[in-house]
């Protein structure tokens, strides 16, 4: 029998291209959004259920992961993809943006990794994959809520796969770069500003040519091959947590992983601070 994936914000981006690609590798596919009736490409394949799901309404995960079982019989793994990205200054940014960074990127995903478990547990067997990022890991200027989440994932996996063992159960990271997806236009799209923290403007001039200059890269993963690093993170029966998904990253991992952290903290502050602000 096939095995089966559930996939949270498979709408576009990383999570359709994810969805795509176990369609094509015949798995089954519980491709989840919050506005199923937009859908047009999953819903042609026929081991791919197209179904709603928001990460942040319990009775609509449970009502999801329900009908994939109806549908398919079994979930082997869980792939927790929804996410979006809050940047600007932390004092630009609301608390209730704040709250609502946490409420997707952070208990999103406990909310579907919770809803999964006892049926896990059931099987003695299951996968469960956090994406987050590589500002879950290293951090840079105008991404200080965002990444707060994504760090809060990394050590929400890390901890949770030492639990999970036990139940012969598997916790993956796929830590993407920057990848060129809706996403980013929709971080561009709720980039917090206030004109009135004048103090903040050169710094955030010169940070956003900074960050333009990324645009583009010929290093740079698209959405289709973090879903292959996603694939295999799934399917090589290993106990390997963390997977890099974009050669822009590893550079920085590599300095974050070998030098001591005053070390660490002065090379990034040298990478990222525009020249009139590094002291």
């Amino acid at each position: 029998m096939n095995k089966t994936v559930l996939i949270t914000g498979a709408s576009s981006g990383i999570g359709k291209a994810t969805a795509l690609y176990f369609a094509k590798n015949k798995w089954n596919v519980i491709a989840t959004m919050r506005n199923p009736e937009k859908e047009k490409e999953l819903n042609q394949y026929e081991n791919v259920l197209v179904t709603e799901l928001e990460v942040t309404d319990n009775d609509s995960i449970q009502k999801a992961i329900h009908h994939g079982i109806e549908q398919f019989g079994k979930i082997d793994a869980v792939i927790n993809n929804a996410g979006y990205g809050q940047q600007g200054i932390f004092e630009a940014v609301t608390p209730e943006k704040i709250r609502a960074q946490f409420d997707v990127n952070v208990f999103g995903v406990m909310n579907v990794t919770r809803a999964i478990l006892p049926h896990f547990r059931a099987n003695n067997s299951g996968t469960v994959l956090n994406i987050t990022s590589g500002a879950g890991r290293v951090t840079t200027p105008l991404l200080s809520v965002y990444s707060a989440s994504k760090f809060a994932i990394e050590g929400f996996s890390e901890s949770l796969a030492f639990e999970l063992n036990s139940q012969n159960i598997k916790v993956k990271i796929v830590e993407p770069g920057y990848i060129a997806t809706s996403f980013y236009e929709r971080a561009n799209q709720e980039f917090a500003f206030d004109p009135s923290l004048e103090d903040y403007k050169s710094f955030s001039e010169e940070m956003a040519l900074f960050f333009k200059s990324f645009e583009g890269g010929s290093n740079l993963y698209s959405s289709d091959d973090v879903a292959h690093v996603i694939y295999t993170a799934v399917t090589d029966n290993t106990n390997q947590l963390r997977y890099i998904a974009g050669p822009d990253i590893e550079p920085l991992f590599e300095i974050r992983n070998s030098k001591p952290d005053q070390e660490y903290v002065n090379t990034l502050r040298h990478l990222f601070m525009p020249d009139g602000f590094k002291n």
